[in-house]
């Protein structure tokens, strides 16, 4: 079968390589009708994130059940499916205590030996072990663009904001409108925030987050602090979103916080950082940083999805075919696309 492979940094290329077989009683094989080109596929293109040169990269797919093993009771053969970007276990202490995104045998597709081996979405098939639990039917009325949001992007943009414990009318301020930031602005207005504040430097993020509801600010022709300021009696919002992943962004989005406030990152942080750890602890803030439980919330997700409370098909700048797929990183990596599905 046909998949994207990581051969070197900025370079990928189509191979053919083994169509995957079952092994556990507990596995599924998908037959992929659609994988998504993600932001965190960058740290494996640029070489920051160390995979092996064949590997099969890609981590967002929705697909039909091509087989199942004898244990798999909750989906089965024909079924249309999303999978989640990590898989988990459902049996070891972490995934008992419903934090699955920590699972002890937690395995990510797409990312080489170092998170667990498992071949990537960017493929004609996959196989996703423990498919009880990482795998979901997709709603009928669902198009396979706005299903694959719930196993990665929207369900870490829901995230972003559920995990932040916030409540109906509050403030909330999203730093970075990536595909990430600019789902957790959907995500916080379904929840009754009364505005979000939507930050980012580059116009046409800032519209349509607007078109969602936000209140854009210009990260630099702005003065995002005095507007957040100025919009809550000089208090701050109540939860700050970075959704870039970065010591900068982070630093502000302590600076915008209300006291005891919520500061949630869920961009992806790389080594080391400077921020103003005295600030966050003058404020008794409450930071919450880390990969998104999106087990924990397909269900959630996907129930906003069908409802049409939550649409991230405005995000998907691009259709490319499979054997498109160098082309396509290529163009995500100068940021000349927001979102990108690959088709087989």
């Amino acid at each position: 079968m046909r998949a994207v492979t990581f051969q070197a940094p900025e370079e990928v290329r189509i191979d053919d390589v083994p169509e995957p077989e079952l092994t556990a009683a507990d596995d599924a094989i998908v037959r992929i009708e659609a994988s998504g080109v993600c932001g965190s596929d960058l740290h494996i293109y640029h070489g920051r994130f160390p995979v092996e040169p064949g590997f099969t990269i890609g981590h967002e797919f929705v697909g039909t059940v091509l087989a199942v093993g004898d244990g798999v009771t909750r989906v089965g053969v024909g079924d249309r499916v999303v999978g989640t970007f990590h898989v988990a276990c459902a049996t070891c202490t972490s995934c008992l205590r419903g934090d699955y995104h920590r699972c002890r045998n937690g395995r990510t597709f797409g990312h080489g030996s170092r998170l667990g081996g498992l071949q990537g979405a960017q493929a004609e098939q996959l196989v996703c072990p423990w498919a009880d639990v990482n795998l979901r039917r997709v709603p009928a009325e669902l198009s396979s663009d706005v299903a694959l949001f719930a196993g990665d992007v929207m369900g870490t943009g829901y995230h972003a904001v559920a995990n932040a414990e916030m409540r109906e009318g509050d403030t909330v301020a999203i730093l970075g409108l990536g595909p990430v930031g600019l789902c957790a602005v959907q995500a916080a207005l379904a929840g009754g925030a009364a505005r979000v504040f939507a930050v980012d430097s580059v116009a046409e993020r800032l519209a349509l987050a607007e078109s969602f509801g936000a209140t854009p600010l210009h990260l630099t022709e702005s003065d995002v602090k005095a507007e957040v300021r100025g919009a809550t009696d000089g208090a701050g919002a109540d939860v700050v979103v970075d959704a870039v992943g970065d010591p900068a962004p982070l630093a502000m989005a302590i600076s915008l916080a209300r006291d005891a406030g919520t500061v949630s990152g869920v961009g992806v942080y790389a080594g080391k950082g400077e921020v103003p750890l005295g600030l966050a602890w003058l404020k008794s803030l409450n930071l919450k940083l880390g990969v998104a439980n999106v087990i924990a919330h397909i269900d959630r997700v996907l129930g906003l999805l069908e409802s049409g409370k939550l649409d991230p098909a405005p995000l998907v700048s691009s259709h490319m075919r499979l054997d498109e797929a160098s082309e396509a990183y290529r163009i995500f990596d100068n940021r000349e696309a927001l979102k990108i599905i690959l088709t087989p």
